[in-house]
């Protein structure tokens, strides 16, 4: 595959989109694993309420780029460990 996301083979271009259910889970089961509670991360990133974790850990949203970077700082991992992508296959 080139840099491009295209495949030279059979000229079909592979798009990365994130799936949003799996990355929740995984800031679900980081945020365990860190011993936190919903109110506890939802302080630590400065949210006035908590149901914006609980949309990301239901899949229904996404954190944005500022809060990802301060859960990767939290949890001690790089963002790339928060985001589940997906590829999705085009000809």
């Amino acid at each position: 595959m080139t840099s491009n996301g295209t495949d030279s083979k059979d000229g079909i271009t592979v798009y990365p989109t994130i799936n949003m259910r799996t990355t929740g889970d995984r800031i679900r089961r980081m945020r365990i694993a860190a011993g936190l509670s919903v109110r506890e991360l939802s302080k630590m990133l400065c949210l006035s309420d908590v149901q914006a974790v609980y949309k990301w850990q239901r899949g229904e949203s996404l954190p944005s780029l500022d809060n990802l970077v301060l859960l990767s700082m939290i949890f001690h991992v790089p963002i790339d460990d928060i985001l589940a992508l997906s590829y999705t296959e085009h000809q």
